[in-house]
């Protein structure tokens, strides 16, 4: 799976200051902080000049003066530079702070605006990435971004303004050594471009390999269980070296391009140096210029010279953390294909009922429907089990009720409204999925069952878990409801995971509830207790049940069996057990399968 199906070619070869411009867009909170930052950067940059001026009286004013040397003036000038050196001191950290500070505040809105949208895709979006490049976008990629504000950030403003004023002097003290100095550093501004270009190319790399490297070692941590159990770990752990080997080589070539920039940058700086002392002792010869004045330049030369020989490092971090900011920027820019509706509507009151108007689905262009042409309405207050083989539609029948996804073809309404407009805070106050996972957070039970009815009390979540029928099994665990289910609920058995989970869909107490047979992972004295408890939960609800037991469709007030995405039969199950078709078919080798094994499935 493609860690970067969202980069489009066109993003890619997007500029660097196109993608920043686009960036800032998105970050008010660091547009605001910038021109009081900006303002003391100019303060730190100008104290930088003083010294070498300074310089250039004390050696023509004060040393050299025509009456002999001019102590008070050079005592004057040495009290001035080290007040402007206390300013200059002052005025870096105060833009230090203020710069951290507001990268921070920005970032930090930059990061829950991309997690939050990460939530926004729909899942079969999701699906669709692997969850370490999500992961790495949102975390990695904005450090990134966030140690390129803060250190070339600071360095570069320092840098930018040190230049200019630096040039400025030195145009005052000499227009020729300063066209001179000008001249050799032609042709590394001419280079610039196309390193620029090369260390966007080669850092973009570099930052989808690590998107790789951070999925490889998440699925690989994720399915520790799965690599123990079939014994590839060898397998897994050379999957996981050549991520890093792929990242490291990446880095490599990196790196080798930013050499080829600081080099440059070293070789120019030294032509500068050299021509400077050379022409510059020619033109005091001949009395043009001083020997303050010369000596003044060659400082105002290293000042110059500095910034662009620290542009590679700057231009290497911008280059890496502009790669970042663009992949996060393109999580952001991807338009949901489920979104909340900005004038949704609230569901009816009272009992849902569903309708799928003609209904179809694919899970991408060109593939087969998993869903094709449904058209049924099931009544509120009826509990319907749907069945079929393994590939027929039926989880994708449950996702388009709850709206997860939407569907290619045709409209779902619930409650007589169509999903795409009601509101995702009804829609989720009001309609339940339990999926056959039972996902748990890492947290007590009593703070999992809490995520269906937020704000109830500990004594609500036992009650909730003693009407379900599971007071035995509370009592069995080491703290009650304080007990800790751990990253995925792994604390917990999948049966005892599956239990959490009903228990949080039975507190939400929703009017349309979606089971992805939550009784499929218990022990058979468990579902007894739990099918007593659902029993009564789906009592006067519209209830979706994707059956994977012979006992479930028996209980339903209606079976639709779906078969290739189509719904091929509809009743009763005693009506559909007699007649030819799928379900007498799938009946039967349920009956089969009871005889042979305790716990009868599909």
């Amino acid at each position: 799976m493609s860690d970067e199906p969202l980069l489009t070619a066109d993003r890619r070869s997007e500029s660097a200051t196109a993608t920043l411009r686009r960036g800032l867009r998105m970050m008010p909170e660091f547009r605001q902080g910038l021109p009081a930052t900006f303002a003391l950067a100019l303060v730190a940059t100008a104290g930088r000049v003083v010294v070498p001026i300074a310089v250039q009286q004390t050696l023509d004013n004060g040393l050299n003066a025509p009456g002999g040397p001019d102590l008070p003036l050079v005592r004057e000038l040495v009290a001035i530079c080290a007040a402007v050196v206390l300013i200059t001191s002052f005025a870096v950290y105060r833009m230090n702070v203020r710069l951290f500070r507001t990268t921070e505040t920005a970032l930090a809105g930059l990061r829950v605006r991309a997690f939050r949208h990460v939530h926004d895709l729909s899942v079969l979006h999701q699906q669709g990435q692997r969850r370490g490049s999500l992961v790495s976008r949102v975390t990695s990629d904005v450090d990134q971004l966030s140690v390129f504000m803060q250190w070339g950030g600071v360095l570069g403003l320092v840098s930018l303004g040190q230049l200019v004023v630096a040039t400025v002097v030195m145009a005052f003290y000499s227009w020729q050594l300063t066209l001179l100095v000008l001249v050799c550093f032609i042709p590394l501004a001419v280079a610039v471009k196309y390193f620029a270009r090369r260390l966007a190319e080669v850092y973009g790399v570099v930052r989808e390999r690590v998107g790789d490297v951070l999925g490889a070692v998440a699925e690989s941590v994720v399915g520790a269980p799965t690599v123990r159990a079939y014994g590839v770990r060898a397998r897994t752990a050379a999957r996981i070296d050549r991520a890093i080997d792929r990242h490291y080589q990446a880095s490599v070539h990196a790196q080798k391009v930013t050499a080829a920039v600081y080099v440059s940058g070293e070789l120019v700086a030294a032509v500068a140096n050299a021509a400077v002392v050379v022409v510059g002792v020619l033109l005091g010869i001949a009395g043009d210029i001083s020997a303050g004045t010369l000596v003044a330049f060659l400082f105002l030369v290293t000042l110059f010279v500095a910034p662009v020989q620290t542009a590679s490092e700057v231009l290497n971090e911008a280059q890496n953390a502009v790669a970042g900011f663009r992949r996060v920027l393109d999580v952001l820019d991807t338009e949901p294909d489920v979104q909340d509706p900005a004038d949704g509507r609230a569901l009816p009151d009272g009992p849902l009922d569903v309708r799928f108007d003609h209904v179809g689905f694919a899970y991408a262009a060109g593939a087969r429907k998993a869903l094709d042409d449904v058209d049924l309405t099931i009544a509120a207050r009826t509990r319907i089990a749907i069945v079929g083989e393994t590939g027929s539609g039926k989880t994708t029948f449950a996702k388009l009720v709850t709206r997860l996804m939407d569907p290619t073809e045709g409209r779902v309404l619930v409650g007589g409204v169509p999903l795409t407009e009601v509101a995702f805070a009804s829609l989720r106050e009001r309609v339940v999925m339990v999926p056959q996972d039972g996902f748990l957070f890492d947290a007590s039970v009593a703070a999992n069952v809490r995520y269906g009815r937020p704000g109830i009390s500990d004594a609500e979540v036992v009650a909730a878990l003693t009407e379900l029928g599971l007071g035995d099994w509370l009592a069995g665990l080491p703290d009650g409801v304080d007990t800790p289910v751990g990253q995925r609920g792994e604390l917990l058995s999948a049966g005892e995971r599956q239990l959490v989970a009903v228990a949080r869909a039975y507190v939400a107490d929703p009017d349309l509830l979606v089971l992805d047979e939550a009784t499929s992972a218990v022990d058979p004295a468990t579902e007894m207790r739990l099918t007593r408890a659902l029993d009564a939960l789906t009592d006067g609800r519209t209830t979706l049940t994707i059956a994977h037991r012979l006992s479930t469709a028996e209980r339903a007030d209606e079976v639709l069996v779906v078969d290739a995405g189509r719904v091929v039969q509809r009743g009763r199950h005693e009506e559909l057990v007699d007649a030819e078709g799928p379900y007498a078919r799938l009946h039967a080798s349920w009956r089969r399968s009871s005889g042979r094994q305790a716990e009868p499935a599909v």
